[in-house]
């Protein structure tokens, strides 16, 4: 069974910082570096959008423009996680968060190019 599991959100200020995690289980990816993995986000009554992509060697990264600068994405392979890490959160950085897969090489940031997707993790900024 797939399983892509997100970590870390939470309620914060403006001006914090976060760091999300995206656990995949072993038994799904038999190697994690085979898939190019990516974070979006779903604000309330928005649609979802892309936020950041890495390369499945994470020699190579992608990002929105609106969090370029302050979101660091990153992957540990000996670990099969991926991690966003966020600073300088605004209240417009409020959404659910969600990792997802692809079996690309290079970063992804087209959500229906995904295969797989994690349940999502709830980050709210209050200011």
């Amino acid at each position: 069974q797939v399983q892509l599991v997100e970590s870390g959100g939470g309620l914060v200020q403006v001006g914090a910082s976060l760091r999300l995690s995206c656990a995949a289980s072993e038994r799904t990816f038999i190697t994690f570096s085979n898939y190019a993995m990516s974070w979006f986000r779903q604000a309330p009554g928005e649609e979802r959008e892309f936020v950041a992509a890495i390369s499945r060697s994470g020699g190579i990264t992608d990002y929105a423009d609106s969090v370029k600068g302050r979101f660091t994405i990153s992957r540990d392979n000996a670990k099969n996680t991926v991690y966003l890490q966020m600073n300088s959160l605004k209240p417009e950085d409020t959404a659910v968060y969600y990792c997802a897969a692809s079996r690309a090489i290079l970063p992804v940031i087209r959500s229906d190019a995904m295969y797989y997707w994690g349940k999502g993790t709830q980050v709210t900024v209050s200011s």
